[in-house]
């Protein structure tokens, strides 16, 4: 594999400030869950567009059947994501969805062990722990014990282990693909599926007034091109758990945002559980030679 250009980490961290907004985007628009995610996704393709035909279309006779077919699984994994985690907005707060939507090394950890078979450190297991346990610390004080919020909840955790599919499956193939070729065909399969979930579910194209197509607009060059799709550049170089450990930090940048514009509250158990998912993301970013050395060293 060929040693990229800058560092991978970097656009991990663009890519994770970016996703950070996408909740705020999404709160602020009144339009059906469903739909929000169709002009995301829409605005996402066509903005990438004039790159992909101006270099990238010869690239797409080189797909094997395989490529499609995980290309488009992912996409329909990630269509899915959206609407689940759109809606589960409605039902609970800021905090406690994306808390639970980023608790993707629980379903990480487990698909690259048995899928890729890779091997999971002590560094790697006690990292996740640590950064899950933050998550969980900065939602305890926001969950509400009751039929809306548990629904929101569950519909979030949903939405989480299909994130980490579509991670899993675009794992396999972004290895094999150029990032503007992976991304649009990824893109345009999840349009595709949500345009078809728009006319089952009876769901209206428009028109709607002038501010909201501006908030499908942001998702789509915020969360999707300077934050999924970092992530689908650096898929190539690291490993899914990787990012879904970077991606933990969404919570923090997420209640930061909406105690500032729709003024909930951050309590002290989320100012923790921040603190705590950052321990988390350090250790699991220092070289494991070195962490193994340490731990003899006190041992």
């Amino acid at each position: 594999m060929e040693k990229p250009k800058i560092h991978p980490y970097i656009p991990i961290i663009i890519g994770v400030l970016s996703v950070s907004l996408s909740a705020i985007f999404v709160k602020f628009s009144n339009a059906e869950s469903g739909v929000i995610a169709f002009y995301r996704m829409l605005f996402s393709v066509l903005l990438m567009l004039p790159v992909f035909l101006k270099s990238y279309t010869h690239e797409l006779k080189a797909l094997s059947k395989k490529d499609w077919l995980f290309s488009s699984i992912a996409g329909i994994f990630l269509a899915f994501h959206f609407i689940l985690w759109f809606e589960s907005l409605n039902y609970t707060s800021v905090a406690s969805s994306t808390v639970l939507v980023t608790l993707q090394p629980l379903f990480a950890f487990i698909g690259t062990y048995f899928f890729f078979k890779e091997s999971l450190s002590l560094k790697t297991i006690l990292s996740g722990i640590i950064a899950i346990s933050g998550s969980v610390l900065i939602g305890w004080g926001d969950f509400q014990v009751s039929g809306q919020a548990l629904y929101g909840d569950l519909l979030a955790l949903i939405a989480c282990a299909l994130i980490t599919i579509y991670l899993l499956f675009g794992q396999d193939v972004r290895k094999r693909l150029s990032l503007v070729t992976y991304t649009m065909v990824v893109y345009s399969a999840s349009t595709v599926a949500l345009f078809f979930y728009m006319i089952v579910k009876g769901q209206s194209f428009g028109p709607y007034p002038t501010i909201e197509w501006g908030w499908f607009i942001l998702l789509a060059i915020i969360p999707n091109l300077f934050g999924h799709t970092l992530f689908n550049w650096a898929i190539k170089y690291v490993s899914t758990n990787v990012i879904s450990i970077a991606i933990l930090f969404e919570p923090v940048g997420a209640a930061a945002l909406a105690y500032v514009i729709f003024n909930e509250k951050l309590q002290a158990t989320q100012l923790i559980g921040g603190a705590i998912i950052l321990v988390g993301i350090i250790l699991f970013v220092i070289d494991d030679k070195l962490f193994l050395k340490k731990v003899l060293q006190k041992s």
